[in-house]
């Protein structure tokens, strides 16, 4: 716990204390400053998100008018079914179209940008983008909230007039919000969810995949919340005033509630992960964003099959092994910064790791559907991680004990690939991709050296 000179900051970390706080009636969440209509300080200050009370129980509850009017199976087959788009479009136009607002791109533009800024600094874009999204976004007429003939007759009563007015606004920015949140959120689980280096080749199920990338890989890491009174929260005393930091990501990854809790593991069982909260602040939109990200992966699953030709496919995983170790002979220049790629951070070790456990993780997969054993999930740290090791100078031995491991391993590729017959290539056994588009598959794995690059030296002393 640090302090500063007007509060104290708690952090907590583990799985049951996050719990505890998540469901803590005096921490609420930081609110924010408001504006003027139609700018982004006002829809902070106007969606349930940011708000307590009964003020948030108000507008959460018109959140959930909306989420009501949407079939969730129905969303999952529209969005996979419709115009390609990228995924965080994707789900903000399905969205647009199921409330029946009109203009569905143009919306999905403007929620893009405005997520852009929804947790960071006011952008002028974000504003114009608020300012044209906010009378798209007006409930119509109904007997709670009056439309505009009420707005317009002079005899109307004036303060009934501004309450309907302010209601009709508060509608508007929560269904902004609600736009923003499957844009942000949603977008960003389904992004996580296709990440080449911690996906396996076959899962349970794309919902168990989901589950699992909410708890290895939360699109939402971190939650604030601010005292509105003193409490305590695992013999912790906050004061009123106090910020909350609470770490998503950490505890979902708690070892005291999760086996092998940095394993990427579609079959875990056990409690839920906390990204979408709990009680009773649980997210009203779970059962949605699921969906959504559901249907972009069903539309991706034929795409995400790796496409073959006619080399042969031992060739095909010793042409991309030699790739890598013709780009590694010139790591050895390398000056020690990382190379951010993809939300990921590379380094030589880092790709030769990746590399080598992606060979040895399909090649398991391969023999365990060869003997008719079930398959087991890798176990491989994957790409979430940057260990000591990884960040070590790449050496003129290390780059000898890399043509050493990689060689090797592309020759058991060749030969068990060369044993097997078409028919098992094309037709294989067990659940998964075929046996040739899993050697296809590792061409892919060229992917981690090219993030690193040729390191060759140019004559300016710098690397090309």
């Amino acid at each position: 716990m640090t302090s500063s000179m007007t509060r104290s900051v708690h952090e907590f970390d583990r799985y049951g204390d996050v719990c505890l706080a998540l469901a803590d009636p005096f921490l609420v969440p930081v609110p924010a400053d408001s504006g003027p209509p139609g700018s982004m300080a006002w829809l902070r200050a106007t969606v349930a998100r940011f708000s307590s009370d009964a003020t948030h129980a108000r507008r959460r509850a018109l959140v959930e008018a909306d989420l009501a009017r949407l079939d969730p199976a129905a969303l999952r087959r529209a969005v996979a079914s419709g115009a390609a788009d990228t995924p965080r479009r994707l789900v903000v136009r399905t969205l647009a179209e199921g409330l029946g607002l009109s203009a569905a791109d143009e919306v999905a533009d403007a929620v893009t940008i405005v997520a852009g800024a929804y947790f960071g600094d006011d952008a002028p874009e974000a504003d114009a983008a608020v300012a044209w999204l906010l009378p798209r976004m007006l409930p119509a007429e109904s007997a709670d909230l009056a439309g505009s003939a009420a707005l317009l007759d002079p005899g109307a009563d004036r303060a009934r007039t501004a309450e309907v007015t302010d209601a009709r606004l508060e509608a508007a920015a929560n269904r902004i919000g609600l736009l923003v949140q499957a844009c942000d959120a949603t977008g960003r689980l389904i992004e996580h969810a296709r990440r080449p280096a911690d996906r396996p080749s076959a899962v349970p199920s794309v919902e168990a995949l989901l589950i699992e990338t909410l708890r290895h890989d939360p699109p939402v890491r971190a939650m604030r919340r601010v005292a509105t009174r003193d409490t305590c929260v695992t013999g912790v005393e906050i004061t009123e005033g106090d910020l909350v930091i609470l770490d998503i990501a950490a505890a979902n990854r708690d070892p005291q509630v999760f086996a092998n809790p940095r394993t990427f593991d579609p079959e875990r069982t056990g409690p839920p992960p906390l990204t979408f909260g709990v009680r009773p602040r649980l997210c009203p939109g779970r059962d949605h964003a699921l969906a959504l990200a559901a249907g972009v992966l069903d539309r991706a699953s034929a795409d995400d099959i790796p496409a073959t030709d006619d080399r042969d496919p031992a060739e095909a995983v010793t042409a991309m092994v030699g790739h890598v170790l013709a780009l590694a002979d010139t790591w050895t220049a390398w000056d020690g910064d990382p190379f951010p790629i993809d939300d990921r951070i590379y380094t030589p070790h880092k790709a030769i790791r990746r590399v080598a456990d992606h060979l040895l993780d399909h090649l398991a997969e391969l023999e365990a559907r060869v003997a008719g054993e079930k398959t087991q999930p890798d176990r491989w740290h994957a790409s979430a991680i940057t260990t000591k090791a990884d960040l070590a100078p790449f050496t003129r031995d290390d780059l000898d004990e890399a043509h050493s491991r990689l060689t090797r391993l592309a020759g058991i590729w060749a030969n068990r690939l060369g044993a097997l017959t078409a028919e098992q290539l094309d037709c294989s056994p067990g659940d998964g991709w075929t046996f040739r588009q899993i050697a296809f598959h590792l061409a892919e794995s060229a992917y981690y050296a090219d993030a690193i690059g040729d390191l060759t030296p140019t004559e300016d002393g710098h690397t090309s």
